[in-house]
């Protein structure tokens, strides 16, 4: 059953970019601020132009933005893009929270019955 709900490619792309660890370590960074590349690439065993790739794509997804403070190129966290994340989410949680309400009352039906032998 496709979920109509589910067909977004903007959701696609944040789903994508929140899949590598490495994206997800530098967005945890830039929850403390704004954050130049080398400074984001520092605890990375890779190159700076690697870093650079996943910068981007965190970019294109809309989780990050960049702008220049002097001579540094800075990223900052763009969390407004999580947000679109959390109606898909609630979508899937609705469901399940659905199908656990109907287990539990077909369970409640299964209980013996609890009459006093006093």
């Amino acid at each position: 059953m496709v979920m109509d709900e589910s067909v977004n490619p903007r959701l696609d792309r944040l789903f994508s970019a929140l899949a590598d660890s490495t994206r997800r370590s530098i967005l945890m960074k830039l929850t403390n601020g704004d954050e130049g590349v080398m400074e984001l690439a520092a605890p990375f065993d890779m190159s700076q132009p690697a870093i650079s790739r996943h910068i981007k794509v965190l970019e294109a997804a809309g989780l990050v933005t960049r702008h220049r403070q002097g001579t540094h190129r800075m990223c900052r966290l763009a969390p407004d893009a999580l947000g679109e994340i959390e109606p898909w989410l609630d979508i899937i949680a609705d469901r399940y929270r659905s199908n656990y309400n109907r287990l539990d009352a077909v369970l409640e039906t299964m209980k013996p019955s609890q009459q006093g032998d006093d």
